[in-house]
């Protein structure tokens, strides 16, 4: 698997990334929102340099002009609920792909131990797609490995991107030890090294989905 580290590179993705953690600015939860429609926005106009292109003719008013046009067929995967306001940012660019939904959550038993439950996927065909699958946070890795698996029950991807803006180092090493190697590229704008026995991100965020929409029972 390979990672790519927007955050190490100087740019406004940085400003964004800091205001989601801010824990003043987070409590504005249109603001929030928009931060990381906007990061999905850089991440899709970067995951854009590595896609297929064709050569196409576009008629003008005045003539024939030459456009290269995305060639790759798009899936955009996202799960719930934190990871909307991200796939809003991606589809905003990528707005010919098709989309996958899956919901997923942690089920706590005793001790704060808790599993991951996938509840339910709406899905098109994967097969030849490039699968972009969107989560906020990347903590133990557990989502993205029960979405990744869910959304290939549909056919074998081309290649499959991860976007996550906020990692930590325990679930990027679950992800590499856990999806194929070579068809996996996984996009950060972040690394944390702390992941508590909670499995909450330290410095992280907080909870994504909260921020974006509000407390839960």
């Amino acid at each position: 698997m390979k990672v790519i580290n927007l955050g190490e590179t100087n740019s406004v993705l940085n400003h964004f990334i800091a205001e989601i953690r801010d824990k003043s600015i987070q409590k504005d939860s249109l603001r929030f929102r928009r931060n990381l429609e906007r990061i999905g926005e850089i991440f899709a106009y970067e995951i854009s340099k590595t896609l297929s292109y064709k050569s196409t003719e576009v008629e003008t008013p005045l003539g024939i002009a030459d456009c290269n046009l995305i060639e790759d067929p798009l899936v955009l995967g996202t799960i719930l609920r934190a990871g909307l306001p991200l796939h809003q940012g991606l589809l905003n660019y990528f707005d010919k792909a098709e989309n996958s939904f899956i919901a997923a959550y942690r089920k706590y038993g005793k001790d704060n131990k808790f599993n991951i439950q996938l509840e339910y996927a709406s899905t098109p065909v994967i097969e030849r797609k490039t699968l972009i699958i969107a989560d906020t946070m990347l903590a133990t890795g557990a989502s993205i490995t029960l979405a990744y698996d869910r959304l290939i029950e549909s056919g074998e991807p081309r290649h499959v991107h991860i976007v996550c803006p906020i990692a930590c180092t325990y679930g990027i090493d679950y992800l590499s030890k856990n999806l194929p190697h070579k068809k996996v590229t996984l996009w950060v704008g972040t690394i944390d090294e702390v992941l508590t026995n909670k499995s909450y991100i330290v410095p992280g965020v907080g909870d994504a989905g909260d921020l974006a929409y509000g407390s839960k029972m």
